[in-house]
């Protein structure tokens, strides 16, 4: 049997006036960390059905027990770790260093700010990152929601302006200045701000009147119950 692959969803603990701070001016502190609360656990539930061992990479040491209690109760299968490095590209480039190789084939890096991400497309790049150097998730805004790789390659992540619409871009320039190959998957959004919010109430509240089963239930729930106490 080959080797599995891993799946690393990078996490922060849903702590008032820290997490999804963009949203505050929309949500309040308690409401931005519980919608991300619910993002989490959504995300975590959604990758239990890829073809992947589920790791969840928590930003900060001491949140480590706090958020593994959360993701247990969405995956109790999943190891829950500590992101090392400074910026977003060494923190990526570490957690694929600590399970491709000896361990796995091929692992897949995504965040939580993007609820609404059908699996498919996680299983699309799980498929992809066996073939490609680099598998990239674009996001409409510059960056992307998720990277896959078979072998670690730091210079693909050196020098990036991160939290710059022009994430991507760069990213892609590196890796192929070093001869790699390239996926690109569809894009999709990520929730950091205000307007990114009312996209994915509009998205779900259309989706729900279509008649459709939405799978982030609880981001659904969440953004109903935030909506009937804000009286909208």
């Amino acid at each position: 049997m080959g080797k599995r692959p891993a799946l690393i969803v990078f996490a922060r603990a849903p702590v008032a006036g820290q997490a999804k701070t963009r949203l505050i001016p929309a949500l309040g502190p308690e409401g931005a960390a519980e919608l991300y609360r619910c993002f989490l656990l959504d995300t975590i539930e959604l990758v239990r059905g890829a073809p992947a061992d589920v790791l969840v990479a928590v930003a900060e040491r001491e949140h480590l027990d706090s958020v593994g209690s959360l993701v247990r109760e969405a995956c109790p299968e999943a190891a829950v770790v500590v992101q090392r490095g400074g910026d977003l590209g060494e923190r990526i480039v570490n957690a694929l260093e600590q399970t491709v190789g000896s361990d796995r084939s091929h692992a897949v890096v995504m965040g939580t700010d993007s609820p609404t991400l059908p699996l498919q497309r996680v299983c699309e790049a799980l498929a992809l990152s066996r073939e490609r150097d680099l598998v990239l998730g674009p996001c409409y805004d510059g960056g992307y929601y998720l990277v896959g790789v078979h072998a670690v390659r730091r210079e693909f992540f050196r020098g990036i302006a991160w939290s710059s619409n022009t994430v991507l871009v760069e990213t892609v320039r590196r890796a192929r200045e070093s001869g790699a190959e390239v996926g690109l998957l569809d894009p999709w959004y990520d929730v950091d701000t205000p307007r990114d919010l009312e996209v994915l109430r509009l998205h779900l509240t259309a989706r729900s009147l279509a008649g459709e089963t939405i799978g982030c239930r609880r981001t659904w729930e969440c953004l109903r119950r935030l909506g009937e106490e804000a009286g909208t």
